[in-house]
Parts: structure tokens; sequence; C-alpha cells
């Protein structure tokens, strides 16, 4: 499971939707931020990090992955972006701590995405 995790960090990194939409089952689901509307199935969850990948943010684990004895696993990690040059706000972190549950094969089955407005901090642009 870390080593899952850990390769969606990298291949989110590496601006590849469909590698990291590789990671997940045919039927799983992505709720990001939580409270959102689910995203279902391997189509809905390749648009969607399409969409992430092309701001060009980028993740950072802010503490070691965590394992469990199930089938699920959890990571705390800030998403550093820089806003369009048409917004004012400049650069921002999002702290946010992603939990995903595994089927069988070692695909993710789930991801859910805890973060609200108040884990956003927003710098002025240079």
């Amino acid at each position: 499971m870390k080593a899952a995790m850990q390769a969606y960090i990298d291949t989110f990194n590496r601006g590849d939707a469909a590698g990291i939409a590789a990671l997940y089952a045919d039927d799983a689901t992505v709720e990001d931020p939580v409270g959102s509307p689910l995203k279902n199935g391997k189509a809905e969850i390749a648009a969607f990090y399409t969409m992430a990948v092309k701001t060009g943010a980028k993740l950072a684990l802010a503490a070691p992955i965590r394992a469990s004895h199930g089938s699920a696993a959890a990571m705390a990690f800030d998403v550093q972006l820089t806003m369009p040059p048409h917004l004012p706000q400049g650069r921002g972190v999002i702290r946010v701590i992603d939990v995903m549950t595994f089927n069988e094969a070692g695909k993710f089955s789930s991801m859910k995405a805890y973060w609200g407005p108040s884990d956003m901090e927003m710098s002025p642009g240079k």
C-alpha cells in the first residue's frame, strides 16, 4: 500500500494523468475534497487527474505514508501550486490528507481527500 501511494505522488509530480488513473480499479471512486461530488470509474477519475496535473501543482509528503492492518492507508502531503498570472494570489499550499482503500489486486478502490478552505495558504506573487 505504501509503495502504491508513493507511486501516486511520483506519478502526479511527473504530470502523468493516465499513470495516476492506472493506479485505480475500474470501479473506483474519488472524493476530492470530501463533500464534493464523487468521481465514479476510471473515465471520470482520469478526467479529474488530467485537469489536476494541468495546473502544474506538485505534491510533497508532509509525513511518512501510513499503512494499516486492513485494506486502507493514509498520507499527509502539501499541494504546492502557482496561481495563473491573471489571479492575484501568487503561490499557494493546500495541506491534504488522502485516505485510500485497496482491492485484492492492490489497486485503489477509493480515495478521499481531506482538506478545506482553512487548509489553503496563499501568498502574493512576485
